[in-house]
């Protein structure tokens, strides 16, 4: 790592290897790159959440007489929202890493967002921060766009089946 810092005039931070590692290790990121079952567990326990926070609002201001298929379709729409929030999120996060990676030239601030430089990679530099888009952060991408359409898919019949009870 310290010859990469000898070629290269990008702050360590915002060196695309360095900054894909930070990415990998912050919270909601790091279950993304775990095998599909542990993400899959996530997204469900942000589900739940999103649900048990949801029914407890909807019975604290509605008494359970007045609990319908209408309000839980809505309590369903609002916690498969927050999964598609997730989800979105995840999706931007790894495509910047995976554009930065990428790109053949990098854009960078010394001190400020006034000073902002464009360095071009050296062909090592290049060709190792392509692998590690095309090996690494790809995989991450194609596995969320997957769980975004199933998703997205389930949230769009949720919403048709709420437009019907209306």
């Amino acid at each position: 790592m310290s010859s990469r810092k000898s070629f290269c005039p990008v702050p360590f931070d915002q060196q695309p290897l360095n900054e894909y590692k930070a990415l990998k290790k912050s919270p909601l990121f790091d279950c993304s790159t775990a095998d599909f079952k542990t993400f899959v567990k996530t997204l469900a326990l942000i589900f739940m959440l999103s649900i048990a926070i949801s029914f407890t609002f909807s019975i604290l201001s509605l008494t359970l007489t007045k609990v319908s298929i209408k309000i839980i379709l809505y309590n369903l729409v609002f916690a498969l929202s927050s999964i598609e929030l997730a989800l979105v999120r995840l999706y931007l996060g790894w495509s910047y890493i995976l554009k930065r990676l990428s790109s053949a030239s990098i854009f960078y601030e010394e001190s400020g967002w006034y000073d902002g430089q464009l360095w071009i990679k050296s062909a090592d530099i290049l060709t190792q921060d392509r692998l590690v888009g095309i090996y690494q952060v790809e995989p991450f991408l194609s596995r969320i766009r997957g769980l975004l359409i199933a998703v997205s898919s389930i949230f769009v019949s949720v919403l048709l089946i709420l437009a019907i009870y209306s």
